[in-house]
């Protein structure tokens, strides 16, 4: 038994240890981390996990990134879960839930670098086929993306990079 809640300030003393549980303290050295360097995940994407017990174990995350600088995506990453407690169907739910928040949030596309055989089944493909490249390495069978709405990848090509930052307009001088 689990349940499913939005991630709380308090949980996130929690989440980098569960990280590098996860995927090992070098996770930042990986190209997805840089393409998020400085950015805030999206609040209304990232969830945890918690089982009977109130414990956390397992997270999700989504940031905001553009495509060739003029489609906005979402990256989803990382979903973790505490490996004591894998194969419970926690990860499939996070995966699953927050997929469907985004979708009715408007999101269109969903970009991920994740293991194929686990994500192809939620509609995930080939990124490169699709003609999305990022900035950095990566293992390109791990490389997929999602139209989180019918028809969302029509035209879309081109280098993922991280959201256009909004600059605030200088007063008029008079």
């Amino acid at each position: 038994m689990f349940t499913i809640i939005p991630e709380r300030p308090e949980d996130a003393a929690l989440i980098d240890p569960l990280l590098d549980l996860s995927f090992g303290p070098e996770r930042h050295q990986k190209t997805v981390y840089r393409l998020r360097e400085g950015i805030p995940p999206i609040p209304a994407l990232s969830f945890v996990v918690l089982d009977a017990a109130g414990n956390l174990q397992g997270n999700i995350r989504y940031w905001p990134i553009l495509i060739a600088g003029r489609w906005p995506a979402v990256l989803l990453g990382p979903l973790a879960i505490n490996p004591a407690r894998r194969g419970e169907g926690m990860g499939k739910a996070l995966v699953r839930n927050s997929m469907d928040v985004a979708a009715n949030l408007g999101y269109r596309l969903c970009v991920l670098v994740g293991d194929a055989d686990y994500y192809v089944p939620f509609g995930f493909h080939s990124a490169v086929d699709a003609g999305l490249e990022l900035p950095g390495w990566v293992d390109l069978s791990r490389f997929l993306v999602k139209e989180l709405a019918p028809g969302a990848l029509a035209g879309v090509r081109g280098m993922i990079g991280p959201p256009a930052v909004k600059r605030k307009r200088k007063a008029a001088r008079a």
